[in-house]
């Protein structure tokens, strides 16, 4: 019997595709075992059949079950030991508290990430709709790569998109696709750091491009942030070659880089031969007044490498994203990479390319900001119900976080984070986005994008009690 909790923040069909997969590795489900039919386990757990054909769908994927024709889904012959399912591993990186261990205490209820989307948010029948089109398709193809700078439909439908949203001037042969942004950023370090070894970075900022940026052999240097974004002076002081920038939605701060600046920037980097990596991660959700245009469309033949994600809003599991490159490099990455493999999927390339050509994307867009703005709007309102006067929020109005300054708070952040873990609430620490990780006091960095607008008042109704000193226990 399997039993799923609706009040999870773990989606229904991920919790079933867990407990199958326990009994598999457990033996409980043999080699060979034949499973409930679709619709007789959704019938059995009074859930969609959509649930459990995602959970057969997966399973598939990842070769613990397998599909017959016209008989149904049956447990496939593991072929190596896989470990106990119910030893316990530590986590590493941002889902585990510093100095914490995930196994101990309650299990999470509330999740303030920054960077994670609505579980349910993915767009499931349409994108197996198109991708098993795609495979029918394709199926003469799979026996060949595909282009190593990615598939010439998607990369045409990527121009498209980027011209009419955000006012990037390209053509397809500048647009390489990528899985990533640790991939994008990997590949335009190598493209710079023989002629360009010093990088500028956002100091607070994103935590992974120092590390893939120092990993490919730059030197990193911290630039201080303002609400006028990364300070221009401090860069030229700085040495920097490269500045690594995200001006549409600074990151963790939320600041806009005004037009002035970003003029400024633009004539630092034409001036001094220098270039700039501007990073667009999630300029589609803003909530409030018009989208900002890009950096890279106020000076298209500039040394401008414009970086962009599917990760934010339509799924970070598939790893697709893209880089658009500068016509002064093109010759320098054919040379480097002429011998790369696509680093993507064909198929998932090609549904991609044909999700965005029927229109679904710019729908999916909009249905994904309607429903941020609704949580972001719950978030405002929750902080300013249970902190009142005793938080400030930074960064508000785009985005799938806030921060939150709390001046005076009397707990450290290791001390806040163990506690809000022992309530039920994982934080992301703020001191990740510091580099040297101090100066992180009384600041929290809060993402809404997981969690229902009523988990939002819950969460911070129970983190105002912890910061507040006024613990308060979770009674709904």
């Amino acid at each position: 019997m399997f039993i799923l909790d609706h009040n999870s923040p773990d989606p229904l069909y991920a919790q079933l595709a867990r407990q199958i997969r326990e009994r598999v590795l457990s033996g409980r489900l043999p080699a060979g075992a034949k499973l409930p039919s679709v619709r007789d386990l959704a019938a059995e757990l009074s859930v969609s059949r959509n649930t459990v054909e995602n959970t057969y769908l997966e399973l598939t994927a990842e070769g613990y079950v397998h599909a017959r024709a016209r008989s149904g889904y049956f447990v496939s012959a593991l072929d190596h030991e896989a470990p106990p399912p119910t030893a316990k591993r530590k986590l590493r990186g941002p889902d585990a508290a510093p100095g914490a261990d995930p196994g101990a205490g309650p299990p999470c209820r509330y999740d303030f990430h920054p960077a994670k989307l609505d579980p349910h948010s993915f767009p499931a029948p349409l994108w197996r709709k198109y991708y098993l089109e795609c495979l029918r398709e394709s199926s003469g193809e799979l026996a060949r790569y595909g282009d190593g700078q990615g598939e010439r439909e998607l990369r045409q439908a990527v121009r498209e998109y980027l011209d009419r949203s955000r006012g990037v001037a390209c053509s397809p042969e500048q647009i390489v696709v990528c899985s990533g942004l640790q991939h994008a950023l990997g590949m335009a370090a190598t493209l710079v750091k023989d002629t360009h070894p010093r990088v500028g970075v956002e100091n607070p900022g994103y935590f992974l491009p120092r590390s893939v940026l120092r990993n490919n052999s730059l030197e990193v240097v911290p630039v201080a942030v303002g609400p006028g974004g990364m300070d221009i002076d401090a860069l030229k002081d700085s040495g920097s070659r490269v500045a690594y920038v995200t001006p549409s939605h600074q990151f963790p701060l939320g600041h806009v880089m005004p037009v002035g600046t970003r003029l400024k920037l633009i004539d630092w980097a034409r001036a001094g031969g220098n270039v700039i990596i501007e990073d667009d991660y999630d300029s589609e959700l803003r909530y409030q007044g018009k989208p900002i245009p890009s950096l890279q469309g106020l000076h298209p033949e500039g040394d401008i490498i414009y970086l962009g994600t599917f990760s934010k809003i339509l799924s970070p599991a598939l790893r697709l994203s893209y880089m658009v490159l500068p016509r002064s490099l093109l010759a320098r990455y054919h040379e480097l990479f002429r011998h790369y493999q696509a680093p993507a999927s064909l198929l998932e390339q090609r549904t991609l390319a044909r999700f965005m050509a029927q229109g679904h994307w710019d729908r999916h867009i909009r249905r994904m900001r309607t429903g941020c703005k609704k949580k972001h709007n719950a978030l405002l309102r929750a902080v300013d119900a249970h902190f009142g006067d005793k938080a400030e929020i930074i960064g508000q109005g785009a985005g799938l976080h806030v921060v939150l300054r709390i001046p005076g708070m009397a707990l450290g952040e290791r001390e806040l984070i163990r506690r809000a873990g022992v309530a039920g609430i994982r934080l992301f620490p703020f001191s990740e986005t510091l580099d040297g990780g101090g100066g992180a006091e009384g600041l929290l960095l809060l993402g809404f994008g997981s969690m229902a607008p009523e988990e939002i008042d819950r969460a911070t109704r129970l983190l105002a009690g912890i910061c507040l000193g006024r613990d308060l226990p979770d009674t709904d």
